[in-house]
């Protein structure tokens, strides 16, 4: 008898765990490794917050919570997009999870049946088409490539729309190449889904406040509100204030959606964890300086590794507007070899002859959908990252 489900073997591991994983073995093997493949801050989560969660365990808050969040927590989201997105939701219309990955997983699996498509933008978070397929839909991949700065036309967003679309996820700024919507360019794309009804958008929001030089983030519900009724609108704390192992993420949108995610995330995991929750609220409520302070390190740190990149023979890195993450085109090395007699063939080919022959951990493009690229992480030290990009150069100057 199969042990395992049909619907598991539609689906793939991350790329992302899984080559960072590998970093950590060989690195605990005492290998010299430098692993820009992990997609978190470097930095402490602010005393304030740590401070709030001692005192919520001193408090006894370590017990079962409702399913959507504690209400405090929900009344602070609320808060937040009124004060920051000019959204105003209810706490009924907000929903807490364990992360935002959850958020998004809950969305799809209430909502999709099976020829119910959903249109991902190319590169893609990797999580995005395998959540799909899980929840028995079909990822519709619409490409953006480098020339159209990772972002996709609203021609492209009308010839991919057919009758048995049910969302579009759109993630700005983007995992994995940094990219952002401007109002205007956001706007685009809102007039052609006031054209199509039955199309539903999804705001992956998690980068919001990872925004630099002159980018001002928005989000769809905010700059076409007539959407507001057909968006989930998704963020959380974990890439904003250093949070991403305290596993919080909320969601807003309509209360029938809200509530068939509640129903799911019962049957599930129940409730995020509860110090996690008053975490999360002492970051919403609590000082907001971190957010410059760690923006503008980022912001050094982005401008470090695409000039440090933009040196290596063979390889384009455009620069982004925000995150913290660079998505290079390798098109001027492919088929070439490497100085360790490994033919670079195609990005996956290239991250594992740079990692076997450098040291240097970094995710292959195909993982998020177009090629030939690969993504780095910056969020760790300029010292760091100043030795990972000579390594990559002197990589790149060896290939013949």
């Amino acid at each position: 008898m199969r042990l395992l489900s049909q619907t598991l073997a539609r689906v793939k591991p991350s790329p992302t765990v899984a080559i960072t994983g590998l970093a950590r073995e060989l690195a605990a093997e005492g290998k010299d490794i430098i692993s820009l493949s992990v997609g978190e801050p470097d930095f402490d989560t602010p005393e304030h917050i740590r401070e709030a969660a001692k005192a919520a365990i001193d408090a006894g808050h370590t017990r079962y919570t409702a399913v959507d969040g504690i209400p405090e927590l929900r009344r602070a989201i609320s808060e937040k997009f009124r004060r920051e997105n000019g959204l105003d939701y209810a706490p009924s219309e907000i929903t807490v999870s364990t992360g935002g990955k959850q958020i998004l997983y809950n969305a799809l699996m209430a909502t999709l049946n099976p020829g119910d498509e959903v249109i991902i933008p190319a590169p893609y978070w990797v999580s995005y088409p395998d959540m799909v397929l899980l929840a028995g839909g079909t990822p519709v991949i619409v490409e953006a490539g480098m020339e159209s700065g990772y972002r996709i036309t609203p021609e492209q967003l009308e010839a991919a729309i057919t009758p048995q679309t049910k969302w579009l996820i759109l993630n700005s700024p983007s995992n994995p190449t940094g990219s952002g919507y401007a109002e205007a360019e956001m706007r685009a794309l809102t007039d052609v889904l006031l054209r199509h009804p039955h199309v539903w958008v999804l705001a992956d929001d998690i980068y919001e406040h990872l925004v630099f030089d002159d980018f001002k983030f928005v989000t769809p519900a905010q700059v076409e509100p007539a959407l507001k009724s057909r968006t989930l609108t998704m963020n959380g704390v974990s890439k904003s204030y250093a949070m991403t192992g305290w596993r919080i993420g909320y969601g807003a949108g309509p209360v029938e959606l809200i509530r068939a995610m509640s129903k799911l995330q019962s049957q599930s995991t129940t409730n995020p964890a509860s110090i996690s929750q008053y975490a999360a609220l002492a970051a919403l409520e609590g000082p907001q300086d971190y957010l410059a302070t760690s923006r503008e390190v980022f912001q050094r740190r982005r401008d470090l590794v695409v000039a440090g990149l933009n040196a290596c023979p063979g390889i384009t890195c455009p620069v982004p507007q925000g995150a913290f993450y660079v998505y290079p085109s390798i098109k001027g090395v492919i088929g070439k070899t490497s100085a360790g007699g490994v033919l670079i063939s195609d990005d996956e080919a290239f991250a594992t002859a740079l990692l076997n022959e450098m040291g240097v951990a970094v995710v292959f493009g195909a993982a998020f959908g177009l090629s030939p690229h690969f993504r780095v992480s910056y969020a760790t030290s300029d010292e760091v990252l100043t030795d990972a990009c000579d390594r990559i150069r002197r990589f790149c100057e060896g290939l013949v």
